[in-house]
């Protein structure tokens, strides 16, 4: 099961589209997940559209209408591993013990929120992503987003992809 992993679109405020890389991509996801801030509901409504499946979330920046369609954690089983996603996670120092014990029933954890992409394994074997933003590179020197593939509950191929600047 291959799967595409973004977050922190913030569309139309700092970007005024997805990048074509992030975008060719969604054909050959079987699943796409977003991590929140959205911002648009236009780009809810693209990824829903061009999407086999989506699991989102929404974010501090999202307002009513993204918060009404979407949950503040998702959960779902791919690929044999059990995934959760959602926005924030607090301060990076000492986020794998918090997560893990806020989240003790799940294999993997998608986050956002920093736009800094992160990728660690949590004592008792909790993994945590974040895929940074494909819009908002913040204080990093590339915006990213990334692909993993999950099959017969291993999470192999977790990528980075790095976009060329805007």
């Amino acid at each position: 099961m291959r799967l595409l992993i973004t977050s922190d679109t913030h569309l139309p405020l700092r970007a005024k589209r997805l990048p074509d890389r992030l975008l060719g991509e969604l054909p050959r996801a079987d699943v796409v997940i977003h991590a929140g801030d959205w911002v648009d509901e236009a780009t809810l409504d693209l990824l829903e559209s061009r999407s086999r499946r989506l699991i989102g979330v929404y974010g501090n920046n999202d307002g009513p209408g993204l918060r009404a369609r979407l949950p503040e954690v998702a959960r779902a089983d791919l690929g044999g591993l059990r995934f959760g996603v959602v926005h924030e996670t607090g301060a990076a120092q000492g986020r794998e013990a918090r997560c893990a014990a806020r989240f003790p029933d799940l294999d993997v954890l998608v986050f956002g929120h920093s736009h800094i992409p992160w990728d660690t394994t949590a004592p008792g074997g909790l993994r945590l992503l974040n895929p940074g933003s494909p819009t908002d590179r913040r204080r990093q020197p590339h915006c990213t987003y990334l692909t993993a593939t999950a099959a017969d509950g291993t999470l192999t191929d977790v990528t980075l992809h790095r976009l060329p600047p805007r």
